[in-house]
C-alpha cells in the first residue's frame, strides 16, 4: 500500500496555482465574483444590489413570522417599501420599525435601509373600463 505523499495525488490537487510571471498581472484569471463586484462599483450598481439583497434575503433578514404576513415591494434611495396582508399586520410592523431596521443593518451592514415604509393591504378598486365618473360611485347605493 503506497502512501499518499509517494503518489503525490494530494499534494498536486492542494498546490496553489501560480501567476503568468514573476508576480499578478491583470491578464491572469480572476475570480467571478471579484469581477463582478469591481464591475458593479465601477459602474454605481453597488446600492440597487444591496437592495436586491434586502429582497432576496427578506425572510432570513427579518424572521418568518414577520414575512409571512409582509413582503417587500421595492426599495429606492435607502427606502425599503414593504406591504403587510393586513392592517393589523402594517401596525405592527409600524410598532417594530425601529427594531427591523436594526435587523437588517445586522445582515447586511449599516445604512443599507435608511427609512422603512409599510404599506397596508391594497384596497379594491371601484374603477372598471376606460371611462370614470367622479364621485362615490356604487358606495352611495349601500344604505
Amino acid at each position: 500500500m503506497r502512501s499518499r505523499r509517494a503518489t503525490g495525488g494530494a499534494a498536486a490537487r492542494r498546490r496553489r496555482r501560480t501567476w503568468s510571471g514573476p508576480g499578478p498581472d491583470d491578464r491572469d484569471p480572476q475570480p467571478l465574483g471579484r469581477l463582478a463586484s469591481r464591475i458593479a462599483a465601477d459602474r454605481g450598481w453597488a446600492e440597487k444590489l444591496r437592495g436586491g439583497q434586502v429582497i432576496a434575503q427578506w425572510p432570513k433578514l427579518v424572521g418568518e413570522d414577520v414575512a409571512e404576513h409582509a413582503q417587500p415591494v421595492s426599495f429606492e434611495d435607502g427606502e425599503l417599501t414593504v406591504q403587510a396582508d393586513s392592517t393589523a399586520w402594517a401596525t405592527q410592523l409600524r410598532l417594530l420599525q425601529r427594531e427591523l431596521l436594526k435587523k437588517i443593518a445586522a445582515g447586511l451592514g449599516p445604512n443599507v435601509v435608511k427609512r422603512l415604509k409599510v404599506l397596508g393591504p391594497a384596497a379594491p378598486s371601484w374603477r372598471y373600463g376606460p371611462r370614470h365618473v367622479s364621485g362615490r360611485g356604487p358606495r352611495d347605493t349601500y344604505g
